[in-house]
């Protein structure tokens, strides 16, 4: 069976405009999907994360931890920030254990090493070690040491990137609160359209008008989302990476479940023509 990444965005999991608020309803409805998909393809490789929302995220930026740490109260900052997100880890944990999920967080702090804000070492070995065993591993994203700046974050994406060179998924589904990648912000603008597929080679045209998060968000807008996805169906022959909504029914069983027809929008390194 294929191994698949699965997070679930900050956005779509948490309030971002309301500190520490997560959206129970939302992750019922969500942690159902993921029970479902694992019912229907039997033996299917998943590994979850989820984002840190208006938990770390708040919490991260009021401390300026993504940037560095290197003062008392910036290292007060740092533990504050690893607090909140294993708070709203223990939210979405719970979820998972109640539709009989056997979720395991497997914290990434504990395995994390960075390098000037870049991901050098993560928790790849307990995850694989995780997945051989039938456990559902979960991470999220965290705060971590860093060589160079003493302390920073590392997004669920950034250690996604880290360990698809060492468990390599064929798909990673990063689910959000939008349907998928728009021509520009559609919460701003009316015309913005949906786009189905995104290359290297189409990447150029569209970039300046893909947007930043609405609320806070420590590690980067869209553009920077679409930016990372290119970079590792470029590094990892035969990745596709889907960027969907989750607040629509059965968007996220149907990106775990069929790989022929994935909602929102495809991210693939394209043609051998198109990489030459």
């Amino acid at each position: 069976m294929p191994l698949i990444y699965l997070k679930l965005g900050g956005s779509l999991i948490t309030q971002k405009d309301k500190p520490e608020t997560a959206r129970p309803d939302v992750l019922a409805r969500l942690t159902g999907e993921i029970a479902r998909a694992r019912e229907a393809l039997p033996g299917l490789k998943l590994v979850l994360g989820h984002g840190s929302g208006s938990f770390g995220h708040v919490s991260a930026q009021r401390h300026g931890t993504r940037d560095g740490v290197n003062s008392e109260a910036g290292w007060y900052g740092f533990a504050c920030t690893a607090d909140a997100a294993a708070r709203l880890n223990r939210i979405v944990a719970a979820h998972l254990l109640q539709a009989e999920l056997p979720a395991w967080t497997v914290q990434p702090s504990a395995a994390l090493r960075c390098e000037d804000g870049k991901v050098v070492c993560g928790p790849a070995e307990t995850v694989r070690l995780a997945l051989a065993r039938g456990l559902l591993p979960l991470i999220h994203g965290d705060v971590a040491l860093d060589s160079v700046r003493g302390g920073t974050i590392a997004s669920t994406e950034e250690i996604f990137e880290q360990m698809a060179a060492q468990l390599p998924p064929v798909r990673i589904v990063l689910a959000g609160e939008v349907d998928g990648v728009y021509s520009s912000d559609p919460r701003r603008d009316p015309t913005a359209v949906l786009l189905k597929e995104i290359t290297p080679l189409s990447f150029e045209s569209m970039q300046a008008n893909l947007g930043a998060s609405h609320a806070t968000d420590v590690t980067g807008g869209m553009a920077a989302k679409v930016e990372q996805s290119l970079r590792m169906v470029c590094a990892l022959k035969g990745l596709e990476v889907i960027v969907c909504g989750g607040l629509a029914p059965g968007a996220v069983f149907h990106a775990l479940t069929d790989l022929s027809d994935p909602p929102g929008t495809l991210i693939h390194a394209g043609t051998p023509q198109d990489l030459s």
